[in-house]
């Protein structure tokens, strides 16, 4: 795309079109789209850093979304305290698993995307709608997936209609999949789940469905040593993100934080973390 130098925008800028940024995009600089670029042959998998384990839990009035800090490359740690969760738009939250550096972008068109769409139309997509978006998005990644570069997104928001938080899953061929009370991906996913199938429980507080989500990270880290459970000496913790009728909230850190100091307190009793009631 070219700009013209007395400053003014572009023609592509002030033709109507569609509401979706990434047709735009595709239409007018298709070189910019994830999925466009070109790579050698071979599996670049183990060269770059990969995010891990994301765990999601709904409770009545709403959904939580949890994830690790660890990065890895191989058996090396990339990154102590990166970022997987993020809000996707005021009242949904999407995080992932996977590639990185490609995923950070992948959430940032997905953000534009949902954006671009609410300016054009004056009001935002439904829930399906949204999870329908990012299918869009992961299928335009296949072609890197299939060289070791997959993302994987985890997606979860308020749904205004049902009132109540809904998860979506998917695969890296953009498979789209609704999930039921939780659900969690990445390397330590197998373990995550293992953990909030003993914990969960439908009448959850917000409070309670963060505590369990963070003792399920806690599992996954015990046993995938590509998880990282929460750092102690740097206080690191995982990024939690509330979704409910009021909109998206972080959590903040000092809350974060001493949910944390609680279940590794109660952990120093019984380090396997609590047993499910036998009812």
């Amino acid at each position: 795309m070219t700009f013209d130098a007395s400053g003014r925008l572009p023609e592509a800028f002030l033709t109507p079109g569609g509401s979706s940024f990434m047709d735009f995009l595709a239409g007018h600089a298709p070189d910019l789209l994830p999925g466009r670029r070109t790579l050698g042959a071979g599996d670049l998998s183990k060269d770059v850093p990969h995010g891990t384990t994301i765990v999601a839990a709904t409770f009545p009035g709403g959904v939580v979304m949890s994830g690790d800090r660890r990065a890895t490359m191989g058996n090396i740690i990339a990154q102590r305290d990166i970022e997987k969760v993020f809000p996707a738009d005021e009242y949904s939250a999407v995080a992932f698993a996977g590639t990185a550096g490609l995923g950070v972008e992948m959430v940032r068109l997905f953000q534009v995307e949902l954006e671009h769409y609410e300016k054009l139309e004056g009001t935002t997509l439904s829930l399906d709608g949204k999870a329908n978006r990012l299918t869009a998005l992961i299928r335009g990644n296949l072609a890197m997936a299939m060289q070791g570069l997959a993302v994987v997104p985890l997606f979860a928001g308020y749904d205004h209609d049902l009132k109540g938080g809904r998860i979506f899953s998917y695969d890296p061929t953009g498979g789209r999949y609704e999930e039921t009370s939780f659900y969690s991906v990445g390397s330590g996913s197998l373990f995550a789940r293992g953990a909030l199938k003993k914990l969960y429980r439908e009448d959850l507080t917000a409070t309670e469905c963060v505590t369990a989500t963070i003792q399920a990270l806690i599992d996954a880290a015990d046993d995938d040593s590509a998880t990282g459970g929460p750092d102690m000496q740097r206080r690191i913790f995982p990024v939690v993100g509330v979704v409910t009728a009021d909109g998206y909230q972080r959590l903040p850190e000092d809350e974060v934080g001493a949910i944390v100091d609680r279940v590794i307190e109660a952990r120093h009793q019984r380090p396997d973390g609590p047993a499910a009631p036998l009812t």
